[in-house]
């Protein structure tokens, strides 16, 4: 017999790289990008139920950009804020529309 426990997910639309979700794991669809190939985008989530020393973790995929190399290069925690930094890595593409970043955070 298995046991899964489901927590409340959200989602939330990025506006100027900042959106407001407060829940342990959620998607934000960013605005529309441009980021060109190297490039970052920054996006903070305000978020009451994180704290700092919580471990979250994120992943990013395609919402209507169709070209670019979205990665995530680093997520960091403080109280009440989750930063997550998004690279292009592709080698000289931009991003050219929306991408869709999700992640998830455990408690200490």
């Amino acid at each position: 017999m298995s046991t899964h426990f489901r927590l409340g997910s959200g989602t939330a639309t990025a506006t100027s790289g900042a959106a407001t979700l407060a829940n342990r794991f959620g998607a934000i669809t960013s605005e529309t990008l441009s980021t060109a190939a190297g490039g970052t985008y920054t996006l903070t989530i305000t978020n009451t139920q994180v704290a700092a020393g919580d471990l979250c973790m994120a992943s990013v995929a395609y919402g209507t950009s169709t070209t670019g190399t979205p990665n995530v290069a680093r997520v960091q925690v403080s109280a009440g804020q989750i930063v997550i930094i998004i690279q292009n890595i592709h080698a000289s593409a931009a991003l050219n529309g929306t991408i869709v970043v999700n992640y998830v955070c455990f408690g200490q």
